[in-house]
């Protein structure tokens, strides 16, 4: 007896492991299926030696896509037409430039995306043109290429020739007698220095370390300054507080003795109109009373007994 066989489960299996497998191999491939690249165009004037299909393309280092196509212009063969695919969202402005890069000794060559400014527009394909055209820049070898064809040219080499005569003939000029003489002399006078420098070696490193010593000592003095001054502040600081009291103090005692003298001011003035003129007798009087005081002690001094009996009488003259 044969056995039964689901042909419907069979085809369903097939069809389901076809399409997990056409699925793998447009995911591996980064077919544009997926529907998450953006298709650009560029056009090279240089060789593209080292760039093929699936290259890298980065931005700025960062992989953002990839080289679709690789193909001569048609309209113009002196250059060669670049299909790009770059993953959707990457911010391609209108002065974003595309250059070719070499990777070192292996010659194997990307596209880089350069510039894009936040200010620039987004770039977008203009009328008659199917894809947005990036604009290119010329690679580091390119330029160098052209900076050593230019000069290897026969204009190049003429022109060259031209710049070393016209360079040895100034230096003709400039390194004649005269200036070779002042040259010698100035070199000569270089040595002299650098000899007297050497000869006296010793006495510029005493100045040295006298100078380091000096610096060392000011900054001890500094430091000491630092130290003391706040305490030398604070210090006067409490004499002229001090001495805005003792003002203070002076200017309430001035005051306190004018209220007195203005209170005592009538008997002043009777002291002076009643009390001086007698004050002056009596001084008068104890003038006269000691010069009476000052002969009587000269006359004691001259006779002690006078004390005693008195005066003596003064001889009698002739004839008296």
């Amino acid at each position: 007896m044969e056995p039964k066989v689901n042909y419907v489960l069979v085809g369903s299996f097939v069809t389901l492991l076809g399409a997990g497998i056409l699925v793998g191999i447009l995911w591996l491939g980064k077919s544009d299926y997926r529907g998450s690249y953006d298709r650009y165009v560029a056009y090279m004037k240089e060789s593209v030696a080292g760039l093929s299909i699936d290259s890298t393309v980065k931005y700025r280092g960062v992989d953002v896509g990839r080289v679709k196509d690789i193909a001569l212009r048609p309209d113009n063969p002196e250059e060669v037409l670049l299909t790009l695919d770059i993953i959707r969202g990457t911010p391609i402005k209108t002065d974003t430039i595309a250059v070719l890069e070499t990777q070192g000794l292996t010659g194997l060559a990307t596209i880089n995306l350069t510039g894009g400014s936040r200010e620039a527009s987004s770039l977008q394909a203009l009328e008659g043109q199917a894809y947005p055209v990036l604009k290119t820049g010329p690679s580091l070898f390119f330029r160098l290429d052209e900076a050593v064809s230019r000069l290897l040219s026969e204009e190049g080499l003429a022109q060259l020739l031209v710049d070393l005569d016209a360079a040895a003939i100034g230096a003709a000029k400039i390194l004649d007698d005269e200036n070779r003489t002042l040259l010698k002399r100035t070199i000569k006078d270089l040595s002299d220095v650098a000899q007297t420098i050497a000869a006296h070696k010793t006495q510029i490193e005493q100045s040295l370390n006298g100078a380091a010593r000096s610096a060392d000592n000011l900054v001890k003095l500094t430091a000491s300054l630092n130290t003391e001054v706040p305490t030398l502040l604070a210090g006067i600081n409490k004499s002229v507080t001090a001495l805005g009291t003792a003002t203070d103090e002076l200017a309430r005692t001035s005051k306190t003795v004018g209220t007195v003298v203005n209170e005592a001011r009538p008997e002043l003035q009777q002291f002076t109109r009643r009390t001086l003129p007698e004050v002056g007798v009596l001084v008068t009087e104890l003038r006269q009373l000691t010069s009476s005081l000052t002969r009587v002690a000269r006359e004691l001094e001259r006779e002690p007994s006078s004390l005693v009996f008195g005066r003596k009488t003064p001889p009698r003259g002739p004839g008296e």
